[in-house]
Protein backbone atom coordinates (compact mmCIF):
# COMPACT_ATOMS: atom_id res chain seq x y z
CA UNK A 1 0.00 0.00 0.00
CA UNK A 2 1.15 3.52 -0.79
CA UNK A 3 0.80 6.21 1.88
CA UNK A 4 0.40 9.94 1.37
CA UNK A 5 0.33 13.17 3.37
CA UNK A 6 -2.70 14.49 5.24
CA UNK A 7 -2.52 18.26 5.36
CA UNK A 8 -0.72 19.51 8.44
CA UNK A 9 -0.93 16.20 10.31
CA UNK A 10 2.06 13.90 10.75
CA UNK A 11 -0.17 10.87 10.17
CA UNK A 12 0.12 9.14 6.77
CA UNK A 13 -3.13 7.92 5.18
CA UNK A 14 -3.36 5.00 2.80
CA UNK A 15 -3.91 6.13 -0.78
CA UNK A 16 -7.17 4.15 -0.76
CA UNK A 17 -9.87 4.77 1.81
CA UNK A 18 -12.78 2.39 2.33
CA UNK A 19 -16.13 4.11 1.83
CA UNK A 20 -18.97 2.27 3.58
CA UNK A 21 -21.77 3.65 1.39
CA UNK A 22 -22.09 0.92 -1.27
CA UNK A 23 -21.65 -2.26 0.75
CA UNK A 24 -23.04 -5.59 -0.52
CA UNK A 25 -26.71 -6.02 0.34
CA UNK A 26 -29.33 -8.75 0.55
CA UNK A 27 -32.04 -8.70 -2.14
CA UNK A 28 -30.83 -5.25 -3.28
CA UNK A 29 -32.29 -3.74 -0.12
CA UNK A 30 -29.90 -0.95 0.97
CA UNK A 31 -31.01 -1.35 4.59
CA UNK A 32 -30.01 -5.05 4.64
CA UNK A 33 -26.22 -5.17 4.51
CA UNK A 34 -24.73 -8.59 3.80
CA UNK A 35 -22.73 -8.34 7.00
CA UNK A 36 -20.55 -11.47 6.73
CA UNK A 37 -19.36 -10.52 3.24
CA UNK A 38 -19.08 -6.81 4.01
CA UNK A 39 -17.05 -7.51 7.15
CA UNK A 40 -14.78 -9.81 5.17
CA UNK A 41 -14.19 -7.00 2.66
CA UNK A 42 -13.49 -4.35 5.30
CA UNK A 43 -11.09 -6.57 7.21
CA UNK A 44 -9.32 -7.68 4.01
CA UNK A 45 -8.76 -4.03 3.12
CA UNK A 46 -7.34 -3.25 6.56
CA UNK A 47 -5.15 -6.37 6.49
CA UNK A 48 -3.73 -5.08 3.18
CA UNK A 49 -2.87 -1.61 4.42
CA UNK A 50 -6.03 0.51 4.22
CA UNK A 51 -6.06 2.72 7.32
CA UNK A 52 -9.01 5.09 6.68
CA UNK A 53 -12.65 3.95 6.85
CA UNK A 54 -15.48 6.39 6.10
CA UNK A 55 -19.19 6.22 6.82
CA UNK A 56 -22.06 8.59 7.61
CA UNK A 57 -25.27 8.74 9.61
CA UNK A 58 -27.66 8.05 6.68
CA UNK A 59 -25.65 5.45 4.73
CA UNK A 60 -27.51 2.22 4.05
CA UNK A 61 -30.60 3.78 5.61
CA UNK A 62 -28.81 4.37 8.89
CA UNK A 63 -27.32 0.86 9.19
CA UNK A 64 -23.76 1.49 7.95
CA UNK A 65 -22.47 2.89 11.24
CA UNK A 66 -24.04 0.03 13.19
CA UNK A 67 -22.46 -2.50 10.84
CA UNK A 68 -19.02 -0.92 11.17
CA UNK A 69 -19.34 -0.95 14.94
CA UNK A 70 -19.46 -4.72 14.70
CA UNK A 71 -17.04 -5.19 11.79
CA UNK A 72 -14.27 -3.22 13.50
CA UNK A 73 -14.20 -5.41 16.59
CA UNK A 74 -11.32 -7.86 17.30
CA UNK A 75 -8.73 -5.10 17.20
CA UNK A 76 -9.58 -3.67 13.75
CA UNK A 77 -10.83 -0.36 15.17
CA UNK A 78 -7.39 0.36 16.63
CA UNK A 79 -5.71 -0.19 13.25
CA UNK A 80 -7.54 2.54 11.33
CA UNK A 81 -8.72 6.12 11.47
CA UNK A 82 -12.51 6.20 11.50
CA UNK A 83 -14.54 8.95 9.87
CA UNK A 84 -18.24 9.67 10.02
CA UNK A 85 -20.46 12.67 9.31
CA UNK A 86 -22.96 14.81 11.16
CA UNK A 87 -26.39 14.81 9.44
CA UNK A 88 -26.57 18.59 9.16
CA UNK A 89 -30.04 18.58 7.58
CA UNK A 90 -31.43 17.06 10.79
CA UNK A 91 -29.91 19.70 13.08
CA UNK A 92 -32.62 22.08 14.27
CA UNK A 93 -31.17 23.39 17.55
CA UNK A 94 -27.75 23.43 19.27
CA UNK A 95 -28.63 20.46 21.48
CA UNK A 96 -28.89 18.28 18.38
CA UNK A 97 -25.11 18.39 17.89
CA UNK A 98 -24.43 16.33 20.99
CA UNK A 99 -27.47 14.15 20.49
CA UNK A 100 -26.44 12.94 17.05
CA UNK A 101 -22.71 12.61 17.79
CA UNK A 102 -23.40 10.56 20.92
CA UNK A 103 -25.78 8.35 18.97
CA UNK A 104 -23.13 7.82 16.30
CA UNK A 105 -20.49 6.91 18.88
CA UNK A 106 -22.87 4.34 20.32
CA UNK A 107 -23.63 2.91 16.88
CA UNK A 108 -19.92 2.68 16.05
CA UNK A 109 -19.07 1.20 19.46
CA UNK A 110 -16.26 3.68 19.94
CA UNK A 111 -15.48 6.48 22.38
CA UNK A 112 -14.22 8.85 19.68
CA UNK A 113 -14.29 9.50 15.96
CA UNK A 114 -10.89 10.33 14.52
CA UNK A 115 -12.27 12.48 11.70
CA UNK A 116 -15.72 14.08 11.92
CA UNK A 117 -17.30 15.86 8.95
CA UNK A 118 -20.18 18.26 8.60
CA UNK A 119 -22.05 16.37 5.91
CA UNK A 120 -22.86 17.90 2.53
CA UNK A 121 -22.20 21.57 3.20
CA UNK A 122 -23.40 24.04 0.60
CA UNK A 123 -24.37 27.71 0.37
CA UNK A 124 -27.60 27.13 2.31
CA UNK A 125 -26.58 24.46 4.83
CA UNK A 126 -23.35 26.12 6.00
CA UNK A 127 -24.94 29.39 7.24
CA UNK A 128 -27.50 27.36 9.18
CA UNK A 129 -24.75 25.37 10.90
CA UNK A 130 -22.64 28.47 11.48
CA UNK A 131 -25.51 30.37 13.06
CA UNK A 132 -26.11 27.48 15.46
CA UNK A 133 -22.47 27.93 16.54
CA UNK A 134 -21.30 24.54 15.29
CA UNK A 135 -17.64 25.56 15.41
CA UNK A 136 -17.73 26.40 19.11
CA UNK A 137 -19.54 23.13 19.75
CA UNK A 138 -16.91 21.23 17.74
CA UNK A 139 -14.10 22.82 19.74
CA UNK A 140 -15.73 21.42 22.86
CA UNK A 141 -16.17 17.97 21.33
CA UNK A 142 -12.49 17.95 20.35
CA UNK A 143 -11.51 19.10 23.85
CA UNK A 144 -13.52 16.34 25.54
CA UNK A 145 -12.06 13.69 23.23
CA UNK A 146 -15.13 12.64 21.24
CA UNK A 147 -13.75 14.09 17.98
CA UNK A 148 -10.17 13.99 16.78
CA UNK A 149 -10.35 16.44 13.87
CA UNK A 150 -13.11 18.45 12.17
CA UNK A 151 -13.74 18.68 8.44
CA UNK A 152 -16.61 18.88 5.96
CA UNK A 153 -17.89 17.25 2.81
CA UNK A 154 -19.08 19.55 0.07
CA UNK A 155 -21.59 19.80 -2.79
CA UNK A 156 -21.92 23.26 -4.32
CA UNK A 157 -19.93 25.70 -6.44
CA UNK A 158 -16.41 27.06 -5.93
CA UNK A 159 -17.57 30.35 -4.43
CA UNK A 160 -19.42 28.55 -1.63
CA UNK A 161 -16.45 26.23 -1.14
CA UNK A 162 -13.99 29.07 -0.71
CA UNK A 163 -16.29 30.79 1.76
CA UNK A 164 -16.51 27.66 3.91
CA UNK A 165 -12.75 26.98 3.79
CA UNK A 166 -12.06 30.57 4.88
CA UNK A 167 -14.67 30.50 7.65
CA UNK A 168 -12.62 28.64 10.26
CA UNK A 169 -9.12 27.74 11.32
CA UNK A 170 -10.61 24.64 12.92
CA UNK A 171 -10.88 22.71 9.64
CA UNK A 172 -8.28 19.96 9.26
CA UNK A 173 -9.63 18.46 6.05
CA UNK A 174 -12.37 18.55 3.44
CA UNK A 175 -13.98 16.04 1.11
CA UNK A 176 -14.90 16.93 -2.47
CA UNK A 177 -16.18 15.16 -5.57
CA UNK A 178 -13.22 14.83 -7.91
CA UNK A 179 -12.52 12.74 -10.99
CA UNK A 180 -11.34 13.31 -14.54
CA UNK A 181 -14.81 14.41 -15.64
CA UNK A 182 -15.31 16.85 -12.76
CA UNK A 183 -12.28 19.11 -13.00
CA UNK A 184 -14.58 22.14 -13.27
CA UNK A 185 -17.57 20.76 -11.34
CA UNK A 186 -18.47 21.94 -7.83
CA UNK A 187 -15.19 22.70 -6.00
CA UNK A 188 -13.20 21.16 -8.87
CA UNK A 189 -9.49 21.52 -9.42
CA UNK A 190 -9.61 25.16 -8.35
CA UNK A 191 -11.07 24.16 -5.00
CA UNK A 192 -8.60 21.30 -4.60
CA UNK A 193 -5.67 23.63 -5.08
CA UNK A 194 -7.16 26.31 -2.83
CA UNK A 195 -7.80 23.95 0.08
CA UNK A 196 -4.36 22.38 -0.22
CA UNK A 197 -2.78 25.85 -0.30
CA UNK A 198 -4.60 26.64 2.95
CA UNK A 199 -3.07 23.54 4.55
CA UNK A 200 -6.16 21.32 4.49
CA UNK A 201 -6.02 17.64 3.67
CA UNK A 202 -8.26 16.92 0.68
CA UNK A 203 -10.18 13.66 0.31
CA UNK A 204 -11.60 12.80 -3.11
CA UNK A 205 -14.99 11.10 -3.30
CA UNK A 206 -16.67 9.70 -6.42
CA UNK A 207 -13.34 9.01 -8.19
CA UNK A 208 -15.19 6.72 -10.65
CA UNK A 209 -18.41 8.78 -10.50
CA UNK A 210 -20.29 6.03 -8.71
CA UNK A 211 -19.10 3.46 -11.25
CA UNK A 212 -20.29 5.45 -14.26
CA UNK A 213 -16.73 5.80 -15.59
CA UNK A 214 -16.23 2.03 -15.59
CA UNK A 215 -19.64 0.68 -16.68
CA UNK A 216 -21.30 0.77 -20.09
CA UNK A 217 -18.33 2.39 -21.82
CA UNK A 218 -19.46 4.11 -25.05
CA UNK A 219 -17.71 2.86 -28.23
CA UNK A 220 -16.02 6.23 -28.86
CA UNK A 221 -14.53 6.15 -25.35
CA UNK A 222 -13.56 2.47 -25.52
CA UNK A 223 -11.65 3.14 -28.73
CA UNK A 224 -9.52 5.67 -26.87
CA UNK A 225 -8.95 3.33 -23.93
CA UNK A 226 -7.82 0.64 -26.36
CA UNK A 227 -5.08 2.99 -27.58
CA UNK A 228 -3.54 3.42 -24.10
CA UNK A 229 0.21 2.61 -24.19
CA UNK A 230 -0.21 0.40 -21.11
CA UNK A 231 -3.39 -1.65 -20.89
CA UNK A 232 -5.52 -0.54 -17.93
CA UNK A 233 -9.14 -0.99 -16.94
CA UNK A 234 -11.33 2.13 -17.03
CA UNK A 235 -11.67 1.94 -13.24
CA UNK A 236 -7.90 1.79 -12.73
CA UNK A 237 -7.38 4.72 -15.09
CA UNK A 238 -9.93 6.82 -13.19
CA UNK A 239 -8.30 6.04 -9.83
CA UNK A 240 -4.78 6.65 -11.10
CA UNK A 241 -5.84 10.02 -12.52
CA UNK A 242 -6.98 11.15 -9.05
CA UNK A 243 -3.89 9.74 -7.33
CA UNK A 244 -1.72 11.54 -9.87
CA UNK A 245 -2.53 14.81 -8.02
CA UNK A 246 -0.09 15.48 -5.20
CA UNK A 247 -2.74 17.61 -3.44
CA UNK A 248 -5.03 14.60 -2.92
CA UNK A 249 -4.57 13.04 0.52
CA UNK A 250 -6.56 9.91 -0.27
CA UNK A 251 -9.51 8.83 -2.35
CA UNK A 252 -12.59 7.03 -1.12
CA UNK A 253 -14.03 4.10 -2.99
CA UNK A 254 -17.43 2.66 -2.18
CA UNK A 255 -16.81 -1.02 -2.86
CA UNK A 256 -19.65 -3.51 -3.31
CA UNK A 257 -17.78 -6.76 -3.93
CA UNK A 258 -14.58 -8.42 -2.78
CA UNK A 259 -13.38 -8.18 -6.38
CA UNK A 260 -13.64 -4.38 -6.15
CA UNK A 261 -11.59 -4.40 -2.95
CA UNK A 262 -8.84 -6.61 -4.38
CA UNK A 263 -8.62 -4.65 -7.64
CA UNK A 264 -8.60 -1.26 -5.91
CA UNK A 265 -5.88 -2.31 -3.50
CA UNK A 266 -3.79 -3.52 -6.43
CA UNK A 267 -4.36 -0.16 -8.13
CA UNK A 268 -3.41 1.72 -4.96
CA UNK A 269 -0.14 -0.19 -4.75
CA UNK A 270 0.82 1.22 -8.18
CA UNK A 271 -0.31 4.76 -7.40
CA UNK A 272 1.55 7.97 -6.76
CA UNK A 273 1.70 11.64 -7.72
CA UNK A 274 3.12 12.14 -11.18
CA UNK A 275 2.98 8.46 -12.18
CA UNK A 276 0.89 8.99 -15.33
CA UNK A 277 2.76 9.92 -18.49
CA UNK A 278 1.97 12.96 -20.60
CA UNK A 279 0.66 10.61 -23.28
CA UNK A 280 -1.73 8.97 -20.80
CA UNK A 281 -2.92 12.32 -19.47
CA UNK A 282 -3.60 13.53 -23.00
CA UNK A 283 -5.64 10.40 -23.74
CA UNK A 284 -7.68 10.93 -20.58
CA UNK A 285 -8.33 14.51 -21.69
CA UNK A 286 -9.53 13.13 -25.03
CA UNK A 287 -11.84 10.73 -23.19
CA UNK A 288 -13.30 13.66 -21.26
CA UNK A 289 -14.08 15.43 -24.52
CA UNK A 290 -15.49 12.24 -26.03
CA UNK A 291 -17.92 11.92 -23.14
CA UNK A 292 -18.88 15.58 -23.41
CA UNK A 293 -19.56 15.13 -27.12
CA UNK A 294 -22.30 12.68 -26.18
CA UNK A 295 -24.17 15.47 -24.34
CA UNK A 296 -26.91 16.70 -26.68
CA UNK A 297 -27.73 19.89 -24.75
CA UNK A 298 -24.90 22.48 -24.90
CA UNK A 299 -25.67 23.87 -21.45
CA UNK A 300 -22.65 25.46 -19.74
CA UNK A 301 -24.40 25.92 -16.36
CA UNK A 302 -24.04 29.70 -16.66
CA UNK A 303 -27.44 30.01 -14.91
CA UNK A 304 -28.49 33.00 -17.01
CA UNK A 305 -31.85 31.21 -17.40
CA UNK A 306 -32.43 31.45 -13.63
CA UNK A 307 -34.47 32.20 -11.73
CA UNK A 308 -37.22 30.57 -13.74
CA UNK A 309 -40.49 32.36 -12.83
CA UNK A 310 -42.08 28.93 -12.34
CA UNK A 311 -39.23 27.45 -10.30
CA UNK A 312 -37.77 25.00 -12.82
CA UNK A 313 -34.11 24.19 -12.07
CA UNK A 314 -33.20 24.27 -15.74
CA UNK A 315 -29.43 23.63 -15.50
CA UNK A 316 -29.92 20.69 -13.10
CA UNK A 317 -32.59 19.10 -15.31
CA UNK A 318 -30.25 19.42 -18.30
CA UNK A 319 -27.34 18.00 -16.29
CA UNK A 320 -29.33 14.88 -15.36
CA UNK A 321 -30.30 14.32 -18.99
CA UNK A 322 -26.81 14.92 -20.36
CA UNK A 323 -25.34 12.49 -17.83
CA UNK A 324 -27.85 9.88 -18.94
CA UNK A 325 -26.71 10.35 -22.53
CA UNK A 326 -23.04 10.14 -21.52
CA UNK A 327 -23.08 7.26 -19.07
CA UNK A 328 -26.31 5.37 -19.69
CA UNK A 329 -28.41 3.95 -16.82
CA UNK A 330 -32.02 5.08 -17.23
CA UNK A 331 -32.92 3.89 -13.74
CA UNK A 332 -30.35 6.10 -12.07
CA UNK A 333 -31.39 9.15 -14.08
CA UNK A 334 -35.04 8.58 -13.19
CA UNK A 335 -34.15 8.12 -9.52
CA UNK A 336 -32.15 11.37 -9.42
CA UNK A 337 -34.83 13.31 -11.29
CA UNK A 338 -37.71 12.05 -9.15
CA UNK A 339 -35.97 11.84 -5.79
CA UNK A 340 -33.33 14.55 -5.61
CA UNK A 341 -35.17 17.27 -7.49
CA UNK A 342 -38.02 18.93 -5.62
CA UNK A 343 -41.35 18.64 -7.44
CA UNK A 344 -41.29 22.42 -7.95
CA UNK A 345 -37.94 22.19 -9.77
CA UNK A 346 -38.93 19.57 -12.34
CA UNK A 347 -39.44 20.23 -16.00
CA UNK A 348 -43.24 19.87 -16.04
CA UNK A 349 -43.54 23.23 -14.26
CA UNK A 350 -42.46 24.98 -17.45
CA UNK A 351 -45.33 26.98 -18.98
CA UNK A 352 -43.29 28.01 -22.05
CA UNK A 353 -43.28 31.68 -21.08
CA UNK A 354 -40.06 32.15 -23.07
CA UNK A 355 -38.12 34.25 -20.55
CA UNK A 356 -35.28 31.71 -20.49
CA UNK A 357 -34.97 31.78 -24.29
CA UNK A 358 -34.13 35.47 -24.19
CA UNK A 359 -31.39 34.91 -21.59
CA UNK A 360 -29.68 31.73 -22.89
CA UNK A 361 -26.34 32.57 -24.59
CA UNK A 362 -26.25 29.08 -26.13
CA UNK A 363 -29.63 29.61 -27.82
CA UNK A 364 -30.94 26.32 -26.44
CA UNK A 365 -34.59 25.55 -27.18
CA UNK A 366 -35.21 25.21 -23.46
CA UNK A 367 -39.00 24.58 -23.31
CA UNK A 368 -38.79 21.88 -26.00
CA UNK A 369 -35.98 20.10 -24.18
CA UNK A 370 -37.76 20.34 -20.83
CA UNK A 371 -40.88 18.70 -22.22
CA UNK A 372 -38.83 15.89 -23.77
CA UNK A 373 -36.83 15.28 -20.59
CA UNK A 374 -39.86 15.19 -18.31
CA UNK A 375 -41.61 12.70 -20.58
CA UNK A 376 -38.53 10.46 -20.46
CA UNK A 377 -37.67 10.68 -16.77
CA UNK A 378 -40.92 11.30 -14.90
CA UNK A 379 -42.16 8.36 -12.85
CA UNK A 380 -45.82 9.01 -12.20
CA UNK A 381 -47.12 7.80 -8.85
CA UNK A 382 -49.43 4.85 -9.25
CA UNK A 383 -52.96 5.36 -7.87
CA UNK A 384 -53.69 3.46 -4.69
CA UNK A 385 -54.85 -0.07 -5.37
CA UNK A 386 -53.10 -0.17 -8.74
Amino acid sequence: MQYRTFGRLAWKPSALGFGAMRLPTIDNDPARIDEPEAARMVRYAIDHGVNYVDTAYPYHRETSEVFLGRALQDGYRERIKLATKMPCWLIKEPGDFDRYLNEQLERLQTEMVDFYLLHGLNAERWPAMRDLDVLRWAEGAIADGRIGHLGFSFHDDYKAFQEIVDAADLWTFCQIQYNYMDVDYQAGRKGLEYAAHKGLAVIAMEPIRGGRLSDQIPPAVQKLWDSMPVARTPADIALQWVWNHAEISLLLSGMSTMEHVVQNIESAERSGPGTLTEEELELIAQVREAYKALSPIPCTDCKYCLPCPNGVNIPRVFEIYNELMMYGNDQRAQMVYNTFLDAEERADNCIECGECLEQCPQQIEIPDWLAKIHELLCQEEQPSGA
